[in-house]
Order: structure tokens, then C-alpha cells, then sequence
């Protein structure tokens, strides 16, 4: 059971110079009528990945606001992690076979976990596809909520109805887009996530000491850098920003850099980075980082000395590393897809495209103009500074308890508080 964070969290007030006091007093207003609220979280990794991230900020903040916060982790094996990502793929739509082997090996291991959903709290939140059949083991005394992180919008018809006949036995959903949702028996909310503007990855790091880190990794600080972080993912396309890369090379002497690591419930990294480093021998100036989890202060440094972001997703349930480095005031050039077209200002904070060639003309745009480049950077950290940073998703969360759990009081108590906003 995971309680805290790898190092001290910043409190809640320690916010208050990002988010306003008036954001942070909100919250405690809401943690007033939150305290002794029990809650388990269940996810399938402690490490890697944008969910596990998330809940190691959320769980102390939601502790130090009087709630009964606890984290759990699914404890799965290696045919369980290669089906279980066969079908995170086939829910973002890829034309993947899932045979009867493949069901049966995740219901083996969602009976190992019987024992895992606690009976003693008043909410279980199970994160992603892959410990949603753990609702089977639930106490009808607790209620229980499926938190959706990915793109469900194209998703394959037999993958979604075995998932479907385990979410609509959970007494809501939740999901960061409208076009994510689905047909469902159940009450669906729509919550995007957020960054922690505190945490090592977002922290302010000097300019210098910036550079340095960069410069440990092997890449030269003063050579304007073409950056892209994520997991070695086909869904994340590498290889399309390998070759949008070549098309824009030549406006200036620049270098890309692919910074990124697996998570413990993702077995194809892998395979992913061998066929890259492979392709991108092919071309010049290219360096890839197979970083390990926790590099979360090298991506940190990364993103404020790169002078281009890009993010060319090919399926993305929300992309964090979006406003990540937008909060770095770097305007990113993102794949209209997912929650990328939800950050991204298309000409305002960034912009947006549809192809390998509109990816290589914005890089070449932004690697050459830099005053554009600076004018978007500032709009893009704004936007995360209004919509996207940790306060404002805890605040939103909370309001989403009280519902839950005062019904209709809770409704009402939540239209007089936006009033009062």
C-alpha cells in the first residue's frame, strides 16, 4: 500500500502562489465537508506513466484535508501485462485479436487480487482497464467509480464488451473528454487531469543548472533542441517525428531529442526503442534517452532548454506532457488527436497538426521565429496556469465526492459555491 510520495509533498498552501488563494480556500471550504471521506485508489503500476504520477501528488494533498486517502496496486504478471496492453491498444482502436486465452489469463490474475478492494471505506476509484474486474469482489455498502484515462472513442467492439459488462457494474464513470464516453448503464462525469506545478518534473530549475542536467545526459545545451517525451509507444509515434524531424532539418543546425522510459504495466517498450535507435542511426542528429522512471527532474530540465515541444500521438487519452511543457512557457506542436486538441490553442498556445508535413513545417516555424516562439510559450503557460495545475483537479475531485456522497445536498451545496466564485 502506497500512502506518500518518494520525498516530501509540498502542502496545500504551498499552492497558493501558482493556483490564488482563492483556489486554495475553495478547497478547504470543500475538505470541511470531506473529513473522515475513506477512499481507495487501485492502478496497476507504482511507477511510470501519467496515472501513477497523478495519484502520488493527489493522496497526501486529499490526507492533509482530513479524508482517509489510500493507494493500491494490482500485482500482475508478465502474460497479464502483454494481454492487458494487447488490449489498451485494441481500445484505442488498433485491429488487435483477443483470443479466449487472453480473457481467461486477466481473470486468473483479477482472482489472485480477490483480496485487494477494501471493504472499510466509502469509495473505491479503479484507474484503466486493467484492475476493472475487481468490481466483482465489491461490498455493496462501498461505492465504486472507473476512472478512464484513455481514448475510448474508436474502440474495438469485442474489447469494449468485455470491459463494458465490468464498468456498468461501478456506480459511475469518469472520463476527460465527451468523445471518450460511452453508452453506458451508469452516471459518466468528465474530469481532465492535471500537473503538479511543485513536483520535481515542474518545479522552477535555474536556467543554469538546467542546462547542466541536459548537458549529463549527453546533449549539447546550446544546440537548439527538438524535443519529445513519452513512453517508447507505437501509439506515441516516434518514428512520425523521426521523419517530420528529417523534413524540417536545415532551417537551422538543430538536434531532436526522444526522452522516455516504459512503465512496469507496458511491455512493448521494449520492442518499440530497439526498432528506433535502428531507424534513427538513419538520421542526423538524433539522440534517444531511455530514461528510468524517475527521471523526472532530467525531463523537467529537458523541456526548458529545448526550444521546440512537439507531441505527434497518433491516439492520446490526455498527454500530460503537454501541459507540462507548456507550464515551461514552450509552445507545443501536438497531433490533433485526444486531449491534445483540449491544451493546445491551435496559433494562440501552440499549434496543432494533421500530418508528418504540417509537424515539419511548425518545427520549422518555431525553430527560426523565435519572438513567435516566445509569444506562444507565455499564452500556453497561462492556460495550464488557469485549467491544467493540481488545485484545480483536487477542487474539482472533491466536488465530485460530495456529490457521490450527499446526492442531491451535495448538488446544491456545489451550484451555490460556482455562484459565489
Amino acid at each position: 500500500m502506497i500512502e506518500t510520495a518518494t520525498r516530501p509533498q509540498p502542502k496545500l498552501d504551498d499552492y497558493a502562489a501558482v493556483a490564488g488563494r482563492t483556489e486554495i480556500d475553495e478547497i478547504r471550504r470543500l475538505g470541511d465537508h470531506l473529513k473522515g471521506f475513506r477512499l481507495q485508489h487501485v492502478n496497476s503500476t507504482r511507477v511510470g506513466g501519467g496515472v501513477a504520477e497523478l495519484l502520488a501528488c493527489k493522496v497526501p494533498i486529499m490526507n492533509e484535508l482530513g479524508m482517509r486517502v489510500t493507494w493500491d496496486v494490482l500485482q500482475g504478471n508478465a502474460p497479464f501485462f502483454d494481454m492487458t496492453k494487447r488490449m489498451h491498444n485494441a481500445l484505442h482502436g488498433a485491429p488487435v485479436w483477443l483470443d479466449r486465452e487472453s480473457w481467461r489469463v486477466y481473470e486468473e490474475v483479477t482472482l489472485r487480487n480477490h483480496a485487494l478492494p477494501r471493504n472499510d471505506v466509502d469509495l473505491v476509484i479503479i484507474h484503466d482497464p486493467q484492475p476493472a474486474g475487481l468490481v466483482q469482489f465489491r461490498s455493496e455498502d462501498v461505492r465504486w467509480l472507473w476512472r478512464c484515462h484513455i481514448d475510448l472513442s474508436a474502440a474495438d467492439v469485442a474489447a469494449w464488451a468485455f470491459l463494458r459488462k465490468r464498468v456498468e457494474r461501478f456506480d459511475a464513470a469518469v472520463f476527460h473528454l465527451p468523445q471518450y464516453t460511452k453508452d453506458l448503464m451508469i452516471p459518466q462525469y468528465l474530469l481532465a487531469p492535471a500537473i503538479d506545478p511543485l513536483s520535481p518534473k515542474n518545479e522552477d530549475i535555474p536556467d543554469r543548472e538546467a542546462k547542466e542536467i541536459v548537458a549529463r545526459l549527453g546533449v549539447d545545451p546550446e544546440l537548439p533542441i527538438v524535443l519529445q517525451v513519452s513512453r517508447f509507444d507505437y501509439l506515441k509515434d516516434p518514428f512520425g517525428v523521426l521523419e517530420a524531424y528529417r523534413l524540417a532539418a536545415g532551417a537551422e543546425a538543430s538536434q531532436l531529442v526522444l526522452a522516455g522510459g516504459s512503465a512496469d504495466d507496458d511491455p512493448e517498450g521494449a520492442e518499440v526503442y530497439a526498432k528506433l535507435l535502428d531507424r534513427a542511426s538513419q538520421v542526423p542528429n538524433v539522440k534517444l534517452l531511455n530514461l528510468p522512471p524517475d527521471s523526472h527532474r532530467e525531463i523537467n530540465a529537458l523541456q526548458r532548454v529545448a526550444r521546440v515541444v512537439v507531441q505527434k500521438s497518433i491516439r492520446e487519452g490526455f498527454g500530460l506532457v503537454v501541459a507540462e511543457a507548456m507550464w515551461k512557457g514552450k509552445p507545443v506542436i501536438g497531433n490533433a488527436v485526444g486531449g491534445i486538441r483540449e491544451q493546445i490553442l491551435d496559433g494562440v498556445t501552440g499549434y496543432l497538426v494533421h500530418s508528418t508535413e504540417g509537424m515539419a513545417f511548425r518545427i520549422r516555424q518555431l525553430l527560426t521565429n523565435l519572438e513567435l516562439n516566445r509569444q506562444l510559450g507565455e499564452a500556453a503557460k497561462e492556460n495550464v496556469r488557469a485549467n491544467y495545475l493540481l488545485p484545480t483537479s483536487i477542487r474539482r475531485w472533491m466536488a465530485l465526492f460530495l456529490v457521490m456522497q450527499r446526492g442531491a445536498v451535495g448538488v446544491e451545496y456545489l451550484e451555490q459555491a460556482e455562484t459565489n466564485r
